[in-house]
C-alpha cells in the first residue's frame, strides 16, 4: 500500500464502500433503517404522552369516567358481546380493563319501621342481620355480624350450645330487638351437616322456632330481598354458598329458582369442568331478556366485593372474573362458578348487594 499513488489509495477506498453498500441494500438495509426509525418515533410519541409509568388508567378500583361515559362504555361493551354472540370462552362481565360502571340504584327506605332480627345458620358459621321494616316492606339493614362463630365454638355438650346461643340472642336484645321479632332460619347448605340438629334442639329448648327451608325456597327468599322491582324484567339472583348455589328469576308472576353446587365442592372431589358445566346448564334456562343485571351475593362475593368496594356504597359491581385471582381452594372454586354463570348468560354486570340475604327476604314474607 505504501508504494500507490495518493489516487491508488482513494480508487482502491471508493471501491471498498462501494461494495459495502450494495451488499448492504442486497441484504435489506433501507427496510432495517426504516423500521428502526419508526421504533425510535413510536417510543418518543409514547414518552411525550405521559403513557410510560402512569397508571392512572389502569386503576378500576372506582370508577373514574363520568355516569354518562361508564353508561356508554357499559353499552359499547354489551354491543361488542351480542355481536359475538355472547360470550366464547372469555368471561362477558365487565373487563378490568377499563373502568367498571356505576351502579347508581338507591333503595327506598322504610318509614316509621319496627327492628325486626333474624339469625342464619349456615354451611361455614353464623350470620345475624337486624333489619328496620315497615308495612310496605321497605327494609334497611341496621347491624350485621358475618361469620360469627360464638355459637360453634366449645360446642361439645348441648348445654354449651345453649349458654352460647343465649349470649348471641342477648346481643341482638341488646339492640333494641324484641325477643318474639328474632328468626332463626337454617340455610339448605347447613341442613346437611350433623351439628345442626344439636343447634335446632338448643334453639327449641329456648322456645324460639327454627325455619328450615329447601334450596328452592331459599332462591326465592334471596330474590325477595336483592331484587329492586326495578328490576324485575331485566335481571336475575344469584346467591353463592358453600353448600349450594342457587339461581333465581321472576317469571311474569312466579319466581323460578335452581339449585347447582356451592364453593366447598372441591372438597368432595368434584371436578371443575363439571361444576362449571351444571352452572352453565342451569344458568342457560334464565330468560334473554333477564340477563342484563345480575344482582350476587353469598360468601365468595363478598371477598370479591371488598377487593373493589367505594366507600361505603351499598352496591358493587364486581370485576369480571378472570380479572380476580382465588387466594385459596374457596374461592378458586366460587370463581369457577362464578365465571361459569358469566359465560352462560353474557351478563355484564354483576352487582353485589352489601345488605341483602336470603334470611332478609324470609322477614319480608311475615306479617
Amino acid at each position: 500500500m505504501q508504494r500507490l499513488t495518493v489516487a491508488g489509495r482513494l480508487l482502491i477506498t471508493a471501491i471498498v464502500l462501494a461494495a459495502l453498500y450494495f451488499g448492504f441494500k442486497a441484504l435489506g438495509g433501507n427496510e432495517w433503517l426504516a423500521n428502526m426509525r419508526g421504533k425510535q418515533s413510536a417510543e418518543q410519541t409514547g414518552s411525550s404522552s405521559g403513557v410510560e409509568g402512569n397508571d392512572t388508567g389502569n386503576n378500576t378500583d372506582s370508577p373514574t369516567l363520568p355516569g354518562g361515559a361508564n353508561e356508554q362504555a357499559t353499552s359499547e361493551a354489551t354491543s361488542e358481546a351480542s355481536d359475538n354472540g355472547g360470550s366464547s370462552g372469555g368471561s362477558s362481565a365487565a373487563s378490568d380493563s377499563g373502568p367498571r360502571p356505576a351502579f347508581s340504584y338507591k333503595a327506598p327506605e322504610p318509614v316509621n319501621g319496627k327492628l325486626k332480627g333474624v339469625v342464619e345458620l349456615g354451611a361455614s358459621g353464623f350470620n345475624s342481620f337486624v333489619v328496620r321494616i315497615d308495612d310496605q316492606k321497605r327494609w334497611k339493614l341496621e347491624k350485621a355480624e358475618f361469620g360469627n362463630s360464638l355459637v360453634t365454638e366449645n360446642m361439645a355438650t348441648d348445654q354449651d350450645v345453649r349458654e352460647g346461643l343465649k349470649k348471641y340472642i342477648g346481643n341482638m336484645l341488646d339492640y333494641g330487638v324484641g325477643g318474639r321479632d328474632i328468626q332463626f332460619v337454617i340455610s339448605s347448605g347447613a341442613a346437611k351437616a350433623e351439628v345442626t340438629q344439636k343447634i335446632i334442639r338448643a334453639l327449641k329448648s329456648l322456645n324460639y322456632v327454627v325455619n328450615t327451608v329447601t334450596p328452592e325456597q331459599e332462591g326465592r327468599l334471596a330474590l325477595r330481598s336483592v331484587l329492586p322491582s326495578d328490576f324485575d324484567n331485566n335481571a336475575f339472583v344469584v346467591d353463592i354458598g358453600s353448600g349450594n348455589t342457587k339461581i333465581s328469576w321472576r317469571n311474569g308472576g312466579s319466581v323460578q329458582a335452581l339449585e347447582a353446587y356451592g364453593s366447598k365442592y372441591f372438597q368432595n372431589g368434584i371436578e371443575d369442568a363439571k361444576v362449571a358445566e351444571d352452572v352453565a346448564a342451569k344458568a342457560k334456562q334464565i330468560p334473554a331478556t333477564n340477563r342484563k343485571t345480575a344482582f350476587i351475593i353469598g360468601g365468595i362475593p363478598f371477598e370479591l366485593a371488598k377487593q373493589v368496594r367505594n366507600g361505603k356504597e351499598r352496591y358493587t359491581v364486581l370485576k369480571a372474573p378472570g380479572d380476580y385471582t382465588g387466594e385459596n381452594a374457596k374461592q378458586k372454586a366460587g370463581l369457577v362458578i362464578y365465571k361459569a354463570l358469566a359465560d352462560a348468560t353474557g351478563c355484564q354486570q354483576f352487582v353485589f348487594d352489601w345488605d341483602a340475604n336470603f334470611t332478609i327476604g324470609y322477614l319480608l314474607t311475615l306479617k
